[in-house]
């Protein structure tokens, strides 16, 4: 019993009183007997009923605490045993010293006690190697226990979660879902057609969506002539996706019998409960499939995840003002739900690569969210060098500049990276950036080849664009107008599309000179561009000595050969590549020569009579049909030139490609 209840406190003031009671009958009989004699009996019979009413209210409650103490007890054995929670208590080296009866059923045995933790459950063995203190669910059977890890006492509970577990679920597959599906190419397709024949495709579309969605459990209703809503839940998601959304192979087939080619492209929004939420997620998971091309289906999750499926077909490539809307809403997105944007562009970057990235950062800084362009600086030469000097005087910009380790401290899950001016993994400022990152953006005017960042989240190329800047320039005229670009950033934008279009003379259409009339209103210094790219005399002689070293073929072809023993910077190899195509006579020409990386580089540049990115791309290279590059791991420039040689013999018949 509780030690409170036995100190009886209450005899102390009855004791008490009981002394002064015989004090006080002692005076009295010394001054009055008879009145000390009946004080003294009065009292005695009062203090003795007090003491024998505590001794009994004593005896009683020590009675009912001793009941109450052993119905306690047998109520704490009974629940030990029969409540449904399992209890299994462990020793150290994990074998089951003693279970509660629930226990042993839960695990369908006789008896749990003596058996190692692993031949009961491998999961609950799993929880107690665990550092995790939080409750986890098991299945045991066809049923869901939540289990709790006691370390100290080496105790187990389970309680059955069965219930409450389906009841969640429930919750999740029923969670609503929507869905944009988009009829690529319709209206193009649809103009060189007669009325007829509109309406065949038009119900041939309707009737596959339609028994698509009605055997999958889906709500599919046609708002346009090109588009329909979906409303499904996740249940139904779950199972199209098991099925990698066939009505993208079954539309693809059906129309190409018909010659028509339809595909469909389709957003799926999906992880809220708002529908304003979903409605939004749904049209920005169309952007994203829009901006890769179509006939393939995003997922896009509250939480900024997105999955894919299909994207079977090469698609033809457009590049209009529709679609370089849609790009930059859909990059907008992907900036805004990250926490930090880096940008990168491909080694020994030249002014293209690197006034695109500071076009990006451009970008992220008009949504809010910080930009930050990362750079090698130990690669950095030429006129690129020059532009950084004017960086360096912009405080604000140049602190967005960082080199990779720096960028690899500051990623997270939220991070976005965004690779311009090369869409090849190996050709990046650092490929453990691109490994790290979750969420990636390629942002590219080369043509694609075989080697290609994976688990791209929006790819924008376009071959026929002057330069990733005018791409860039593009973009950034659709993006909100919270900041304007700075004469600096400007400049930089239109000095990487003077590069590349070598003073617009190469590769230069309408909207390039669009894009550097923005540039231009947006205060672009072409003096500070001219001054950017002056070059030293050393450089020129360099250059001189380069092009001394041509060999004119009889097909037109020029090969000029660097020295072993120098190593050349990939933008000089580049220019020379340029002025030798300007000779008398010269249909192709490549400069091989060098490179700081020891690797051999090849410049090759054309007037289009000869394909000189096929050529690049047999040694590993590639770009543009008339302006292409690539590096090649020889021993030297001599034998670089005999595996160009051989190549370009294979490749004769492929002239006028």
């Amino acid at each position: 019993m509780n030690t409170f209840y036995r100190k009886r406190a209450i005899r102390y003031p009855l004791t008490g009183l009981s002394l002064l009671g015989i004090i006080a009958a002692v005076l009295l009989f010394l001054n009055n007997f008879w009145l000390g004699l009946i004080f003294s009996t009065l009292f005695l019979v009062i203090i003795g009923v007090t003491w024998k009413i505590e001794d009994d209210t004593y005896h009683s409650t020590e009675k009912q605490i001793e009941t109450l103490s052993h119905r306690v007890k047998k109520v704490g054995e009974e629940a030990l045993l029969e409540l449904p929670i399992g209890i299994i208590l462990i020793n150290d080296n994990q074998v089951v010293e003693w279970a509660n009866p629930f226990s042993t059923t839960t695990f369908s045995t006789d008896s749990l006690i003596g058996m190692h933790l692993f031949d009961v459950s491998e999961e609950l063995q799993t929880i107690v190697h665990s550092e995790n203190s939080e409750p986890t669910i098991i299945k045991v059977e066809e049923a869901s226990y939540e289990v709790f890890y006691n370390k100290e006492e080496k105790l187990i509970y389970l309680f059955n979660v069965t219930e409450r577990v389906a009841i969640e679920n429930l919750y999740q597959t029923d969670k609503t879902v929507l869905g944009i599906i988009l009829v690529d190419n319709y209206d193009e397709l649809s103009q060189a057609m007669d009325d007829q024949k509109r309406s065949q495709l038009n119900s041939l579309v309707t009737s596959l969506v339609s028994k698509w969605g009605k055997e999958n459990g889906i709500y599919v209703k046609r708002i346009d002539s090109d588009r329909f809503l979906a409303v499904f839940n996740e249940a139904a998601l779950a199972k199209i996706e098991s099925a990698r959304f066939s009505i993208l192979d079954d539309i693809r087939e059906a129309t190409a019998e018909q010659s028509t080619g339809l595909t469909l492209s389709i957003g799926v929004g999906a992880g809220s409960t708002s529908l304003i939420d979903l409605g939004e997620l749904a049209q920005s998971s169309l952007d994203l499939v829009l901006g890769r091309g179509g006939d393939q289906v995003a997922i896009k999750q509250l939480d900024g995840k997105v999955k894919f499926y299909g994207g079977k077909t090469n698609p033809a490539e457009k590049r209009t003002r529709v679609r370089a809307r849609v790009i930059s809403h859909a990059l907008r997105d992907l900036i805004r739900d990250s926490d930090k944007v880096f940008i990168m562009g491909h080694k020994m970057p030249d002014m293209d690569a690197i006034g695109a990235s500071i076009g990006v950062r451009k970008m992220a800084r008009m949504n809010d969210i910080d930009g930050y362009v990362v750079v090698n600086y130990n690669e950095l030469d030429g006129s690129v060098t020059k532009l950084m000097e004017e960086i360096r005087q912009d405080d604000e910009l140049y602190d967005q500049f960082i080199e990779p380790e720096a960028a690899l401290g500051m990623m997270t899950e939220q991070s976005l990276v965004i690779v311009v001016d090369t869409h090849k993994p190996s050709l990046v400022i650092d490929e453990r950036i691109v490994d790290k990152a979750e969420k990636i953006v390629v942002i590219d005017h080369h043509r694609r080849g075989e080697e290609f960042i994976d688990n791209t989240m929006l790819v924008y190329m376009e071959p026929y664009a002057s330069s990733t800047a005018e791409l860039v320039t593009e973009l950034l005229e659709y993006q909100p107008k919270t900041e304007k670009l700075t004469m600096l950033e400007s400049t930089a934008l239109l000095a990487g599309i003077i590069v590349d279009t070598k003073s617009f003379t190469l590769r230069t259409g309408s909207r390039t000179f669009e894009a550097a009339s923005f540039l231009r209103t947006n205060r672009a210094d072409t003096v500070l561009v001219q001054r950017l790219l002056k070059e030293d005399i050393d450089t020129y002689v360099e250059r001189a000595k380069l092009i001394e070293t041509v060999e004119l073929m009889e097909n037109g072809i020029a090969i000029a050969k660097g020295n072993n023993e120098i190593a050349y910077g990939s933008v000089l190899i580049a220019q020379t590549a340029d002025i030798l195509l300007t000779m008398e006579g010269v249909v192709a020409s490549f400069v091989v020569a060098p490179r700081a990386d020891d690797k051999i580089g090849i410049s090759a540049r054309s007037l289009g009579e000869l394909n000189v990115q096929v050529i690049m791309e047999e040694l590993g290279g590639g770009g543009h049909l008339t302006n292409a590059a690539c590096q090649l791991e020889v021993e030297s420039v001599d034998r670089a030139v005999e595996r160009l040689k051989e190549v370009i013999s294979d490749k004769e018949e492929e002239r006028g490609m």
